[in-house]
């Protein structure tokens, strides 16, 4: 590998066809999607057409990019991880009234 190539987090170096500058653009826009709709990890890569797991990573990044958004992240994902069981019983419930079927 070309060592001109290979920088810090804080560099801008290419990975595979973007650069690290890039990578960091995307991480904080995620970032402050997440914060400003309270949305889930799921709900982000779908708004950003990427994978969940890049979300994740997206989102780790950013301890190394902006401490402070990357908190507000964290507080915003740990509270929808604790209220994910709710969200799970509110769907299954819709799927059987729409069926006809089960006690609901």
């Amino acid at each position: 590998m070309d060592s001109s190539r290979v920088g810090t987090l804080k560099g801008n170096y290419v990975i595979g066809s973007k650069t690290q500058k890039q990578i960091e653009e995307r991480a904080i826009e995620i970032a402050e999607y997440i914060v400003e709709h309270h949305a889930t990890v799921r709900q982000a890569a779908k708004q950003f057409g990427i994978s969940k797991s890049t979300v994740h990573k997206d989102t780790q990044r950013m301890m190394y990019i902006d401490k402070a958004l990357a908190d507000q992240v964290r507080q915003v994902l740990e509270m929808n991880k604790s209220e994910r069981h709710i969200r799970g019983g509110m769907a299954t419930k819709e799927k059987y009234l729409h069926r006809g079927e089960g006690r609901y």
